[in-house]
């Protein structure tokens, strides 16, 4: 009996992810997710146990095996994963379907599919049907810049959960990123678009800053950050106030054959708020270091360095700065008051070197933390692993298989959930296209 349990247990897991690349048969399943999550809640905690496998989304297999995983046509690379401030919805962006898909967090069935396409349909998205900011110009001729499909890469929330903001990586027409692009703003009530803000090339990351006042769009294209005003509540008295250049800019210049994806200077990527909203910090991904934006001078005050290099996506939590390393695989966390205590020297560097570092593998990319700090969760993308870190020892005491290269994920507000989304890789063929779904256990 005991055999054929273990069996059963190993065939329906390892069919979860049945993408001719990883197989997954160390997960344990979990066969009543309101009762498993519902107990789970009660619980205090303190240590962490597991992850356990709740639901896998993916666009494959039509007809999957597994009783755990489902087909979703709409799930195409999906990109990252953001729960609504209530935790009762996740928005998960597809990059390749145009399209922000809405989950209910309990029942993980979609509610809704919000699609970037834009025509003479839904014109009134756009402010006085402004198509560029700044002085960005379009390389391509076309009759309206705002008809397009929008690829959705990263969000943030503003407005105490109100307002979800979505970054376009490029619009359709626009094959190597070297035009301006925009950013989707999605009332989280309706779950519709309320209004489409232009921005500079490639805006990858985005940050809404704790007070409410600003968002931060970080221009991987240029090497450039917007600023914008959105201390209203009404969408369209949003306004850019500053374009912060980080080291130097980026030309645009239509005559060569530039790709912006790769092209990218310092590749400007993960961005953060401090908690009192006062600076804004950027990582150099084809950089040196960190740059620090001071908000209420909207300058740049310098680079902290000191840590790993390329590194992808930074956190704030219990007044440490957390930091992914996608090349050298590790993640990072610096004491954020020691970092502030020091000046930037005449060449308005900071090094920093009292990091705590610890190895997971190559290609670390989003990471998340509990509040209270205690552990980082981390996607591993070149070894199609979920690492779970002791941020106290900075040691990795938990590891599972996951969908092949995983980029986003997100933690549920409560902690009980986490969701991970594998991108997959055009030069590994049926990889990635999955959104999967643990409930976290805890002692």
């Amino acid at each position: 009996m005991i055999f054929i349990f273990a069996f059963c247990v190993f065939t329906i897991c390892s069919s979860c992810f049945s993408d001719g690349v990883k197989k997954i048969p160390d997960i344990v399943n979990v066969t009543n997710q309101d009762s498993a999550v519902n107990k789970n809640a009660q619980i205090k905690r303190d240590s962490f146990k597991e992850l356990r496998l709740i639901k896998v989304i993916q666009s494959k297999v039509k007809n999957p095996k597994s009783e755990l995983s489902v087909y979703e046509s709409a799930v195409n690379s999906p990109k990252s994963a953001t729960y609504s401030k209530d935790g009762k919805k996740i928005y998960v962006n597809s990059l390749e379907g145009y399209t922000t898909i809405v989950f209910d967090s309990k029942t993980l069935e979609k509610l809704k599919e919000i699609r970037h396409e834009f025509t003479h349909k839904n014109n009134n998205l756009f402010k006085n049907n402004e198509n560029s900011v700044f002085d960005y110009k379009f390389k391509q001729k076309k009759e309206d810049y705002n008809h397009f499909l929008g690829k959705p890469v990263e969000s943030c929330l503003s407005h105490d959960g109100k307002y979800l903001w979505v970054t376009y990586y490029r619009r359709d027409f626009d094959p190597k990123a070297e035009s301006p692009s925009a950013i989707a703003i999605i009332d989280t009530k309706t779950d519709e678009i309320v209004r489409v803000i232009p921005s500079g090339p490639l805006p990858k990351m985005i940050a809404c800053s704790n007070d409410n006042k600003f968002v931060a769009v970080t221009h991987w294209g240029d090497n450039t950050v917007g600023l914008i005003d959105v201390s209203s509540n009404n969408p369209f008295d949003f306004k850019y106030v500053a374009h912060i250049v980080v080291d130097y800019r980026l030309k645009m210049d239509f005559n060569s054959n530039v790709n912006r994806d790769s092209e990218c200077g310092n590749c400007l990527r993960g961005t953060i708020f401090t908690p009192d909203s006062k600076k804004l910090f950027v990582a150099k991904m084809g950089g040196n270091g960190i740059a620090v934006i001071d908000v209420p001078t909207k300058e740049m005050e310098g680079t902290i360095t000191g840590s790993s290099l390329n590194i992808r996506h930074l956190l704030i939590n219990n007044n440490d700065l957390i930091l992914s390393s996608n090349k050298f695989g590790v993640v990072q966390k610096g004491n954020l008051d020691e970092i502030n205590s020091k000046d930037f020297d005449e060449n308005k560097i900071n090094e920093f070197s009292n990091w705590k570092s610890v190895k997971l593998g190559p290609g670390v990319r989003t990471i998340d933390v509990t509040k209270n700090g205690k552990y980082i969760f981390a996607c591993v993308n070149n070894e199609s692993k979920i690492s779970v870190v002791d941020a106290n020892s900075m040691t990795k005491i938990s590891e599972i298989d996951v969908a092949s290269f995983p980029v986003g994920m997100s933690l549920s507000p409560d902690e009980t959930q986490l969701i991970v989304t594998s991108q997959g890789k055009s030069s590994t063929p049926n990889s990635g296209n999955t959104i999967t779904v643990y409930e976290v256990v805890y002692h």
